[in-house]
């Protein structure tokens, strides 16, 4: 899927969601990230590496590559859940206006390039 990256820059990209949550606006789900990539509305799109089967969200690192969209394989469907603050796991995110995380997700996208 996506590059590896540093648990700093895992932790990081959850803060830039936690505060996108509350201040920004976030898209939570496969549907409603593949639409956000495509719209090209996404700033960052994180998706869980434990999806079963993996073909639900195995478009996504590919359609945000090819719209030129920072994405982030990350460890569980939970945490990515938790840190949108729900109380399901959820498969894939997209941050689309990253509200009061400007500079944790400026951070996060410096350590991806």
């Amino acid at each position: 899927m996506a590059e590896d990256i540093s648990k700093e820059t895992t932790e990081l990209a959850f803060e830039v969601v936690e505060l996108a949550k509350s201040s920004g606006k976030i898209k939570k789900g496969t549907n409603e990230v593949t639409k956000a990539i495509e719209k090209q509305t996404a700033k960052l799109v994180l998706v869980a590496s434990d999806v079963n089967p993996a073909e639900i969200v195995m478009h996504l690192p590919l359609l945000a590559k090819e719209k030129d969209i920072p994405c982030i394989t990350t460890a569980t469907k939970e945490e990515l859940g938790a840190a949108a603050g729900l109380g399901v796991g959820t498969s894939s995110i997209a941050v689309i206006e990253e509200g009061d995380a400007k500079e944790q997700l400026k951070k996060v996208l410096e350590s991806l390039k």
